[in-house]
């Protein structure tokens, strides 16, 4: 299948690469089938698209890129719709906002996206952990990060792998 993005282009996918998310993103609740695209520009960041809005995609890092010891609790529902007994096999991005000024990017800790691997299936829970903020700033922790090790990108370090779709390639019926 092929679904039409703004932000790139035309992207060819199969069934396994579409991600489930049952009841769909704060805010975006008509929204189900996502698939995670690696930025083929960046190294760090991946892009959750919309198959169902080519104009809805969110920027995502993964937690452990900014803030040691992240923690997600969570609930007995998350677990159910996760379709998992226990935090076993999940993997765990948080949305980033990218303001014009991106000294001033923040990341959602207290809703982080949360992605069972195996089924292919999502959700965005909401933690009941107080201390986590929704606009949490990380572009000083990820400047940091850079600068002391620069040649350890994320994707040379396990990176989204398995979960993420690799993009630049067209679809067969655009190749010319």
């Amino acid at each position: 299948m092929v679904i039409h993005t703004s932000r790139f282009g035309a992207v060819s996918l199969t069934s396994d690469d579409v991600i489930h998310f049952p009841e769909g993103l704060l805010g975006f609740n008509e929204l189900r089938r996502f698939v995670l695209l690696d930025d083929p520009t960046d190294e760090i960041f991946a892009w959750l698209q919309s198959c169902e809005e080519p104009g809805i995609a969110f920027p995502l890092l993964e937690p452990e890129l900014f803030t040691a010891g992240y923690n997600c609790q969570l609930t007995k529902h998350d677990l159910e719709i996760l379709q998992v007994p226990n935090k076993e096999g999940l993997r765990y991005f948080t949305i980033i906002t990218i303001p014009q000024d991106p000294t001033q990017m923040t990341a959602n800790l207290k809703a982080p996206i949360v992605i069972n691997v195996a089924k292919r299936v999502a959700r965005q829970c909401v933690l009941q952990d107080n201390s986590l903020a929704i606009r949490e700033p990380i572009f000083t922790r990820l400047q940091q990060r850079v600068v002391q090790n620069p040649t350890a990108a994320i994707k040379a370090q396990g990176g989204f792998g398995e979960v993420a779709v690799r993009i630049g390639k067209r679809p067969p019926e655009v190749e010319g």
